[in-house]
């Protein structure tokens, strides 16, 4: 007989039925439930293999809903932070630079001065002509 020990305590599941935890469980039957439904309700209007697909397309967010997991986050989780983070709080983040070197060599970018390693900073005495 062998125990499995998670490495985090966190990480355990509770397996109730068919190695599910109970929110997969639950949020399988739910998805059976919806297939069903849809196959009764439009069996008298739709074809078959019809019928077959939109119990499948009907029946997968629920079962991907029990399975989902995004940085430790279930489903719900997930889609009431982007609700939270776009509809209720929207910022609009604007990029500032912190950057203090370009600011202390402003007066210089300003001037022209170039600054070779190791130097000191001496003015631009080259011209566009003499290269020519």
């Amino acid at each position: 007989m062998e125990i499995k020990i998670p490495k985090e305590v966190r990480d355990y599941h509770e397996n109730i039925f068919f190695g599910l935890n109970t929110r997969q469980f639950i949020c399988s039957v739910l998805a059976v439930g919806v297939a069903v439904g849809i196959y009764f309700a439009l069996q008298p209007y739709v074809g078959t293999e019809e019928i077959g697909w939109m119990c499948i397309l009907g029946a997968a967010p629920f079962a991907a809903c029990g399975f989902f997991t995004y940085h430790g986050m279930t489903a719900e989780q997930v889609l009431w932070a982007w609700f939270k983070s776009e509809i209720l709080c929207p910022k609009r983040l604007v990029f500032r630079s912190d950057s203090y070197y370009y600011e202390a060599m402003q007066p210089a970018i300003r001037a022209g001065m170039k600054r070779k390693r190791g130097l000191p900073m001496k003015k631009n005495t080259h011209n566009r002509e003499e290269t020519a």
